[in-house]
């Protein structure tokens, strides 16, 4: 008898927690690599990484070749509590990103009144570099903020918009009208929207059910970033979104996941 709950071990309780224990370190695993660092074979493996999956504790990616955390688990990491994992989960696609851009890149969340960056990898320029981690800033007038109003993340408030610069969308109309268009392109871009001489672009990260609960974003200076650099690092930064949200457990290909709409009964303008 143990002293937890007195009890014996249940070897197959201690597998399937070894298991998953060994995707969480690392992601996304093959059932034969997890089998060779368990000591098992495959056929061994695979009724374990099913129950993990049924209980959304583990998901496969699209081509069912591997096997990364679940959508309990995002929901976790998404949390005030687990974010921190959500940052782990989010580096590699956050330093590819900043290394192929060149810019800074920041993964986001949706707040009640609007949005926060929670993590941050700088790029290589000092012009426009800017700690963004903690700051607060408005739905409207950021590329993340515009992305959670798209897709269904986020309601405007009512009452009048606030200029955050000259260039910022004000008028209902007109951001609908944006709204409708960054849900046809993937991703929403700023230029000079939140302050002058900055520009941004965001995509949606997505959880296994295929919500919005985060954005991925490359900010830099708007001198660097013309419309023709903002459409390449658009396709850039909505590639790696979509490449975090199958880390999480969503598993359409990238088509399917441009093609995802709102949720019925959330109001995105």
């Amino acid at each position: 008898m143990t002293a937890a709950g007195g009890a014996g071990r249940d070897p197959v309780a201690e597998r399937a927690a070894r298991l998953l224990a060994l995707v969480l370190e690392r992601s996304p695993r093959t059932v034969t690599g997890l089998a060779d660092e368990l000591g098992l074979s495959a056929p061994e493996v695979a009724p374990l990484a099913a129950a993990l999956e049924r209980n959304d504790l583990l998901a496969w990616d699209s081509e069912r070749s591997g096997l990364s955390p679940g959508a309990a688990v995002l929901r976790f990491a998404s949390s005030g509590a687990g974010r921190e994992d959500l940052v782990e989960l989010a580096q590699p696609a956050m330093r590819r990103l900043a290394e192929e851009s060149g810019e800074t890149a920041n993964l986001i969340l949706c707040r009640p009144a609007g949005t926060e960056a929670i993590a941050q990898i700088d790029g290589e320029h000092l012009l426009g570099a800017t700690n963004w981690i903690g700051r607060e800033l408005g739905l409207h007038c950021t590329a993340a903020g515009k992305v959670f109003l798209a897709f269904g993340a986020a309601e405007l408030p009512d009452g009048e918009l606030a200029a955050s610069a000259p260039a910022t969308i004000t008028d209902r109309r007109r951001l609908h009208n944006e709204l409708e268009a960054i849900r046809d392109l993937g991703y929403a871009t700023i230029v000079d929207e939140l302050e002058p001489g900055l520009s941004a672009v965001a995509a949606p990260v997505r959880d296994r059910g295929g919500a919005v609960i985060a954005a991925l974003t490359v900010s830099g200076a708007s001198l660097r970033l013309a419309p023709p650099r903002l459409r390449l690092l658009g396709r850039l930064t909505l590639e790696q979104a979509h490449s975090l949200s199958t880390r999480l457990g969503h598993d359409a290909p990238l088509d399917g996941y441009l093609a995802q709409r709102p949720r019925p009964g959330r109001a995105s303008a």
